[in-house]
């Protein structure tokens, strides 16, 4: 992967260019960013860059032997690790699904990964073993890079198993170095967020997805524009809107408005039966939607504009909705959804928890 396969983030290009040209890598970097922005791209294209043997002003030559291996993610000194489902996995369990992942759209969210590994009514991770076996790779000298480079996606899903790898990351081996791809800030240890030297993503621009549509998917440029304009600086969601044109979700979320402003109890049990089968982290990802439609909500009632990101039939429900809720009663819906977010990852039982909140819902829409 080189940096002219990107999307946007030329500022940042541009700085690991200048990083590389120098020769003053630091032995930890951390790309943090929003979702779709292009964090884990970045840090897979800069180890491409990092292990070239003949590398240009613009990035890697893409020719080498070392290019080849990077870009087929098989060069035995760049290492990857990332979430996966189950007590005692290991990312070298699962590299096969890694590099078609890799291969089929690397700006994707760590969702439709962890769905792609089954994970059902399980939530992801990076696991003790994982880090024992970075470890163990790490300590080991390099095959015939120049360096040895560990790309690690969503460091997040470390939790407490990051403190096994502070020593390492602050007093790692000569010509080692560690790429960490983010995206919420606050879910990494201070202490691994200390040992790092920050690199901030930038929100992708409607422009930049719109042409990054026209070359991927060989959208017209009216139709690249609508999907930018909806996915909201996320290139991978504009992927999937280019792909799928109907959301899951947003479907899943009216008809639970819809429900919770009936209050039929029957129907609310039958609801809650329904979405507890989906799996939590499909739970967690419908909940972040609906706290998306939420902020649009909020900036139409603020403006009065047609200008909010959601597609018809939504833009629909948010104007009626929009007619019976104040800024209060919608803040009282958010922090309702994002206390269930939490509540998810604590392994809540899903059916009383949706239940319970199906019902505080029906209150604020009829209080």
């Amino acid at each position: 992967m080189q940096f002219d396969d990107l999307i946007g983030q030329d500022r940042t290009k541009h700085f690991l260019l200048q990083l590389a040209a120098g020769e003053r890598v630091p032995h930890a970097l951390l790309f943090l960013g929003p979702t779709g922005s292009g964090n884990l791209a970045l840090a897979v294209a800069f180890a491409q860059l990092l292990q070239c043997e003949h590398p240009g002003p613009q990035g890697a030559c893409g020719v080498c032997n070392a290019c080849h291996k990077a870009e087929a993610f098989v060069h035995p000194d760049i290492h990857f690790s990332f979430p996966t489902v189950g007590a005692n996995m290991v990312s070298t369990n699962y590299l096969k699904e890694w590099r078609a992942f890799l291969n089929n759209n690397p700006y994707s969210d760590v969702n439709t990964w962890l769905q792609q590994l089954g994970a059902d009514n399980k939530q992801g991770n990076i696991t003790k073993d994982e880090c024992n076996a970075i470890i163990k790779k790490l300590s080991l000298t390099t095959f015939e890079g120049r360096y040895k480079i560990l790309v690690m996606w969503m460091p997040e899903y470390l939790g407490k198993e990051g403190n096994r790898l502070l020593k390492l990351i602050e007093e790692p081996p000569d010509q080692t170095i560690f790429l960490l791809a983010a995206e919420n800030q606050e879910a990494i240890l201070n202490t691994i967020l200390s040992r790092c030297q920050l690199v901030k993503t930038d929100l992708l621009s409607d422009e930049e997805i719109s042409e990054g549509l026209a070359q991927r998917r060989g959208l017209d440029a009216t139709r690249a524009r609508q999907i930018a304009f909806l996915a909201g600086g996320d290139f991978g969601a504009a992927l999937s809107l280019a792909d799928n044109p109907e959301n899951d979700d947003a479907h899943l979320l009216l008809d639970w408005l819809r429900k919770c402003w009936r209050g039929n109890p029957v129907e609310l049990v039958k609801w809650t039966d329904t979405f507890a089968q989906l799996g939590r982290e499909n739970q967690k990802q419908f909940l972040q939607y609906g706290l998306h439609f939420l902020r649009e909500m909020m900036y139409l009632l603020a403006t009065q504009s047609n200008a909010i990101r959601l597609r018809p039939e939504e833009f629909t429900t948010a104007q009626n909705m929009a007619k019976v809720l104040d800024f209060e009663k919608i803040t009282q819906l958010a922090a309702l959804l994002n206390d269930n977010v939490y509540y998810i990852e604590r392994n809540a039982n899903p059916k009383i928890l949706f239940l319970d909140t199906s019902i505080a819902m029906h209150r604020i829409f009829k209080s």
